[in-house]
């Protein structure tokens, strides 16, 4: 037994493989100190660390406890969704009945209710990026990080139809913005949307329709400053606009069109011009070029990418709840403008540099737009969807808040 233990010892040196390893609790704590620093450089937000590490403190860490780095592989990974829909699951504690005169107490009752498919996804997102960074540090082998689909995954993501979207941007706008406040007291009546209020909720409606014009993830528009914006001339003297974003450490150029610089711009009217605080006014604003498109009314960068207004927007328009069953978040604007792309014919190569990620990524999250969709890209060439001339002069309808939804254009004469 001495020399096999001898020998699995030399064994762990010539592969790299620490003698003494760590447990997946002390590993998780360096994972959530590195993601508090892609944070601060910008790269993620705040919230997202806080998602994380809430995961890992109730989920993952009661799970895997003090489990060697070195012996969590596959099998845990296969293990995980059957635990946290069983003894995992959420507890619900139901409080008993005060004992009356008379009468038994009932004791508090305690109840199981299994974890949500879409939970333990994002769950075993967070497990298997502990597990990357495990073998990067050389902890583990790579062979150890599971591979492939997350179980329970079917990819698809929560996009608005073309329906939701214009009723999204048409009830934002009608009724949304100027939308009354509560007053103080129960029972008293509504109160005007205060400047500030509206100035905010302005400014989210701008953002939604850049996000949802550009594809942007959510990290890059925090981090995106004036200089980055351009406006450009294509070869046939067309202008669009040109954005140059960072996140994930990587930067890219992003094209849009020429909706997306009108929204630019009651941007920036905003930023000039913010709202009153305490009850003064503030002087017109100055925009530099280094100051961060997506502002606070204090023209500090919007760490929270007005997830508040945006939460009740979605609310109150009926629309946080998606058809998946998952919560709606800023990150499905992205998800509905590849949807909308794809579905007018962009080609897959490009939309994936356009959006900073790989043809697999789309093709895995975006595969369920049904061929219907390309009806004529799949039938053309079969009798009675022969090639026709584009004479109209028509601009392609796309994702912008009069374009959503709009209704087809007549058919063309050859």
């Amino acid at each position: 037994m001495a020399f096999r233990h001898d020998g699995q010892i030399h064994n762990q040196i010539e592969n790299k493989i620490p003698i003494f390893g760590k447990t997946f609790a002390q590993v998780a704590a360096e994972y959530s100190e590195f993601h508090k620093e892609s944070a601060l450089a910008g790269e993620i937000t705040m919230d997202r660390v806080k998602t994380v590490g809430f995961y890992i403190k109730h989920h993952l860490l009661p799970f895997l406890a003090d489990t060697p780095i070195t012996r969590v592989g596959k099998e845990q990974w296969s293990a995980y969704p059957v635990w946290r829909k069983t003894e995992g699951g959420n507890v619900i504690t139901k409080k008993g009945k005060r004992a009356k005169r008379g009468e038994k107490a009932q004791p508090d009752e305690k109840k199981i209710v299994p974890a949500k498919d879409g939970a333990i996804r994002q769950e075993m997102k967070t497990f298997r990026a502990i597990l990357n960074f495990a073998a990067d540090k050389e902890y583990i082998r790579d062979r150890q990080v599971p591979r492939g689909n997350i179980p329970l995954e079917d990819g698809r993501r929560e996009a608005f139809s073309a329906a939701e979207y214009k009723h999204l941007h048409t009830f934002a706008r009608s009724k949304w913005i100027d939308k009354e406040r509560k007053g103080r007291k129960s029972g008293d009546p509504p109160q005007p949307a205060t400047e500030t209020q509206v100035w905010y909720r302005n400014m989210a409606y701008q953002f939604m329709l850049i996000m949802a014009n550009t594809g942007m993830r959510p990290p890059e528009a925090k981090n995106l400053r004036w200089r980055d914006f351009d406006i450009r001339k294509a070869k046939d003297g067309r202008e669009f606009v040109c954005l140059n974003v960072r996140g994930k450490g990587k930067k890219r150029e992003l094209v849009a069109g020429p909706s997306v610089a009108i929204y630019l711009q009651k941007v920036r009217e905003l930023a000039e011009n913010p709202p009153p605080t305490k009850g003064h006014a503030q002087a017109k604003r100055t925009v530099k070029l280094d100051d961060f498109i997506f502002s606070n009314a204090k023209g500090k960068s919007a760490t929270g990418l007005y997830k508040v207004e945006i939460r009740d927007l979605l609310t109150d328009a009926g629309l946080l709840i998606g058809p998946l069953g998952s919560r709606r978040s800023t990150y499905c604007f992205r998800h509905t403008y590849a949807t909308f792309r794809l579905i007018e014919g962009v080609d897959v190569i490009w939309l994936a540099k356009q959006m900073g990620t790989s043809v697999k990524m789309i093709e895995k999250h975006y595969g369920h737009i049904t061929p219907t969709t390309d009806a004529g890209r799949i039938l053309q060439g079969t009798p009675g969807w022969e090639p026709v001339a584009d004479g109209s002069g028509e601009t392609t309808d796309s994702v912008n808040a009069d374009g959503a939804g709009a209704k087809p254009a007549k058919p063309r004469k050859k």
